[in-house]
């Protein structure tokens, strides 16, 4: 819209140069923002939906165990894993205490230095992940992969990385 709240009659026709135009998006730019704002709504809904349907875990724990698959030794530090998660310590808690419970996980304290918490991935969650890879690696190709060419794939990669790194940076 523009600052009149009229959308120009070319969608991608710039805004008025004055003060007032960067309010407002172009009607190019509205329509890209929605599609993003879409895509980081139902993506993950649906993941956890397949994940929930067929293995029993929410995106979230998937996503965890994962982390946790890719580590030495399966283990991370509790303030690693919520980092790598983009969970907050508090959540991260709870999440790992509903992972103990079925079995899948473990906390201790880090030998290293004791005054950290570490989490480590059972046998069991080792299982329950390789159990539930091959369905969630098939619906993430269905989804994503196999839906765009190898290079705006790359792209859309490079994209979400350069809009992550603007949202870690310490300047927003």
């Amino acid at each position: 819209m523009t600052a009149a709240g009229e959308l120009p009659a070319d969608e991608d026709a710039e805004l008025p140069a004055d003060e007032d135009a960067a309010l407002w998006l172009t009607p190019g730019q509205l329509a890209s923002w929605l599609s993003v704002a879409r895509l980081m709504t139902r993506l993950p809904w649906a993941i956890d939906a397949q994940l929930q349907r067929d293995a029993d875990l929410s995106m979230i724990e998937y996503m965890t165990m994962a982390m946790l698959g890719d580590a030495p030794q399966w283990t991370l530090r509790m303030s690693d894993l919520a980092e790598r998660t983009s969970a907050s310590l508090s959540r991260l808690s709870h999440l790992v205490t509903r992972l103990e419970n079925r079995g899948y996980v473990r906390r201790e304290a880090d030998p290293a230095d004791g005054r950290f918490t570490n989490a480590i991935l059972l046998p069991a969650g080792r299982r329950k992940m390789e159990s539930a890879a091959p369905a969630h690696v098939a619906y993430i190709r269905q989804l994503v992969i196999d839906n765009l060419s190898p290079e705006r794939l790359r792209r859309l990669g490079q994209d979400a990385d350069r809009i992550v790194a603007r949202i870690d940076s310490p300047a927003r």
